[in-house]
């Protein structure tokens, strides 16, 4: 029956696609090591070229391979664009339940940048912080908070945390998370007039506590910088159907 060789077809492309993710583990490749050959990877995994290429093909949607046309396939680098883009395209669906999982994913990165507040502040050197000065100088400079310029300024900043963390993952998880609030917050339609002050403030609130070194007073600005975007996210939800 054809949804037979459908469902083969499916279960044949899955075990290859487990084949490749087995060699790029027992070969300790890292991110930019290339892969075998096309030719290679199907006479290693007892493959057809369609299914190898099937499986190409699913690997580097969820960034685990790079396909460099011209010059081959290689391990790719591993991020979290795939989570980026399931969970923004849940929260501009826009139902209670959506709404919620990007609350949560809010509070995740609140609590991630909080519960690392002595390493971030640790690792915020005086260069760093005369950068993260400076972006918030470029923010106070733009007329909304929706400009591509302020919108930037602000993810540079955030990433300046992440990287100060040492903690390549919450890093990497921190920055993930931004992301998909920033695809999906335009459409939440309840950003204030005053919402971009009080995101300026709270940035120099973070600036200032971490180059005293006021470790409790830097959890503290965290604490006042997301305010607004949970009062934000609140009122979507009580707008958005269940």
């Amino acid at each position: 029956m054809p949804e037979h060789r459908t469902g083969g077809r499916q279960l044949l492309r899955q075990e290859v696609t487990e084949g490749i993710k087995r060699y790029i583990l027992e070969n300790d490749l890292r991110p930019g090591d290339p892969l075998p050959t096309e030719s290679a990877l199907c006479e290693a995994l007892s493959a057809s070229r369609s299914s190898v290429r099937e499986a190409v093909k699913t690997l580097h949607a969820l960034d685990i391979v790079e396909v460099r046309h011209g010059h081959g396939t290689y391990v790719g680098r591993l991020s979290l664009a795939a989570l980026v883009e399931s969970l923004s395209f849940r929260g501009m669906l826009g139902s209670g339940d959506d709404m919620r999982a990007i609350s949560d994913l809010v509070e995740a990165r609140e609590l991630l940048e909080r519960s690392m507040a002595g390493q971030i502040v640790a690792g915020l050197g005086p260069e760093r912080l005369d950068a993260m000065q400076g972006l918030v100088e470029v923010m106070r400079k733009q007329e909304t908070r929706g400009s591509d310029e302020f919108v930037d300024a602000d993810r540079a900043f955030h990433a300046h945390l992440a990287d100060a963390s040492g903690n390549g993952l919450i890093g990497q998880l921190s920055m993930a998370f931004w992301d998909v609030y920033a695809v999906v917050s335009p459409h939440l339609n309840v950003i204030s007039a005053d919402d971009e002050q009080h995101t300026i403030a709270a940035h120099q609130r973070i600036v200032d506590t971490a180059r005293a070194a006021d470790i409790a007073g830097f959890s503290e600005a965290l604490t006042e910088h997301y305010a607004p975007v949970r009062r934000r996210l609140a009122t979507a939800q009580q707008h958005t159907p269940a």
